[in-house]
């Protein structure tokens, strides 16, 4: 079959693959399994796709062999042998390369749960510099995750069925990376919107990345950062923001397996060269260069919300000094990370965004002191407030925030000394589980950033001064009047309305009286 995926077509089918787990495995978990298939399915197809490209042009195997050792990603060939304990004679009891293809002509196996494993180890250890310890944190022979032998066996079994439908070929004759790309992140969209709080934690809404990634605003030659980076979608969304090839890619992040979807993530979008790493970027940054702090022209990030026990215990001694303003509170990490975005940012020219919960723009101590010095460095550049009920981990309003270095002394932005504050929290699309920003939205939000002027009931431009008279308060009510004041109520006519009414609730009675006479004479 040689003709097109559809991107509806693709995106059904992969998520018809998740009623193999549904109802048995908890969400959060299934959803590893999901996507370490699409990605193990779509490297096999591939693969396939340039073997047999690769027949077509030379019979010979040798030559072919050659050419597959240097695709992109290598599927090695295994040997499973049995050794006898007594004679150290080995017998091979099967050889096959490792792909999809040689799982799913094994479905039916006993041990279908060690082959895939198998598999995935034998990647990994022929793709070292790429995929080493990306799938250290799944387990398909897991009898805690996936039920014991013989259920275990036929959901396995149903899984491979699922991934070999003709709308999940993903030959590259067939269907492009950017297709597969946007797959990969309709999955752990509906993972989020579908499964609550735990397995939300991992995703930012795709309007919110946009607006995030459009307010940083990443140009060609850029170096970009995500230190919260999560499953990668703000990152994926800031390179397309940049409009071509000309950049580069880093992230941080603490969870295990969510690091290893952002991976997956970044190969499916063809950002080889991304760099992510696994730590936890307050307490053990790994973006280093020269025994400090990697710098970068651009910053984004939606940090986890209030973060307890981040590490404040640590942040006075930080090696990096990345707490120079004051220690944030040890059970609200907030200006910890904002701390830490900004002092990786290039001086004089690094810009940050990100997202916060509105308690970030007036909570006093420690958090107001971070605050007001930011401000008096003139770092801040604008505060925009979000509807409410846009995450799936949460239903509050959140505000982005968005420090400008160029604003620094010395910075060629260094001449604006004012804060736009932009209330966009009236302004979504309903829906039933959560609120959705729409393209018309976003463009009235970077409009009025760009135009930065007064827009009534909408934006306010601030002074330094008058910030200060607010004590560094940052609540966007106290710069925006959204106040609606109500109509005027004609109490003349709401009176000569409540006399029609009575009259007609008088005749209504009576004839209600002569009604119930008539019932009382027929019985």
């Amino acid at each position: 079959m040689s003709s097109q995926i559809d991107q509806k077509d693709i995106n059904n089918a992969a998520w018809a693959a998740c009623d193999t787990f549904r109802g048995v495995v908890d969400p959060a978990q299934y959803k590893d399994y999901i996507l370490v298939m699409l990605f193990l399915k779509y490297i096999s197809d591939v693969w396939q796709d340039h073997y047999e490209a690769y027949q077509k042009q030379s019979g010979d195997n040798t030559r072919i062999r050659r050419k597959l050792e240097r695709e992109r990603f290598i599927l090695p060939a295994i040997k499973l042998i049995e050794k006898d304990e007594k004679t150290g004679q080995e017998t091979v009891l099967d050889e096959f390369p490792a792909t999809y293809y040689s799982l799913y002509e094994r479905r039916a196996a006993a041990n279908i749960g060690e082959l895939i494993n198998i598999v995935l180890d034998h990647i990994e250890e022929s793709n070292k510099s790429k995929l080493e310890g990306v799938f250290r944190n799944i387990d398909f022979n897991s009898e805690v995750n996936l039920g014991k032998t013989k259920d275990r066996n036929r959901r396995l079994k149903q899984l491979l069925e699922d991934f070999h439908k003709p709308q999940l070929d993903m030959r590259p004759s067939r269907v492009s990376e950017d297709v597969i790309g946007n797959t990969y992140i309709y999955l752990i969209e509906r993972f989020a919107s579908n499964s609550g709080k735990k397995a939300g934690e991992f995703f930012t809404p795709l309007k919110v990345t946009e607006l995030v990634a459009r307010l940083a605003g990443p140009k060609p030659g850029d170096r970009i950062c995500d230190p919260a980076c999560g499953s990668g979608g703000l990152l994926i969304q800031a390179a397309r923001e940049v409009g071509d090839r000309n950049f580069a890619l880093f992230g941080q992040e603490s969870n295990g397996s969510t690091w290893a979807l952002c991976r997956m993530n970044m190969f499916l979008h063809s950002f080889d060269s991304a760099r992510v790493e696994w730590c936890d970027t307050l307490n053990s940054p790994l973006l280093i260069e020269n025994d400090r702090l990697m710098k970068f022209n651009c910053v984004v990030a939606n940090p986890p919300f209030s973060l307890d026990k981040w590490g404040a215990e640590n942040a006075e001694n930080d090696q990096y000094n990345r707490f120079w303003r004051g220690v944030p509170p040890k059970s609200k990490g907030d200006w910890a990370f904002i701390s830490h975005m900004v002092e990786i940012s290039l001086e004089k020219q690094g810009r940050i965004a990100v997202v916060v919960p509105h308690g970030v723009l007036f909570r006093g101590a420690a958090e107001g002191r971070i605050r007001q010095k930011m401000i008096e460095e003139n770092l801040l550049d604008a505060v925009i407030g979000l509807p409410g009920n846009l995450f799936p981990t949460t239903n509050i309003p959140v505000a982005i925030l968005v420090f400008d270095r160029n604003r620094e002394k010395g910075g060629s932005n260094e001449a604006c000394k004012d804060v736009l504050f932009v209330d966009a929290s009236r302004e979504y699309m309903s829906s039933k589980n959560h609120n959705t920003l729409l393209d018309e939205h976003l463009t009235k939000i970077m409009e009025t950033c760009s135009a930065r002027k007064k827009v009534e009931k909408y934006a306010h431009v601030a002074g330094f001064e008058e910030i200060k008279e607010n004590d560094f308060n940052l609540n966007i009510p106290r710069y925006v009047d959204t106040f609606e004041e109500e109509e005027e109520i004609d109490i003349d006519a709401v009176q000569m309305e409540i006399d029609e009414l009575e009259k007609k609730l008088k005749k209504v009675r009576v004839k209600m009286a002569e009604k119930l006479k008539q019932l009382k004479v027929e019985n």
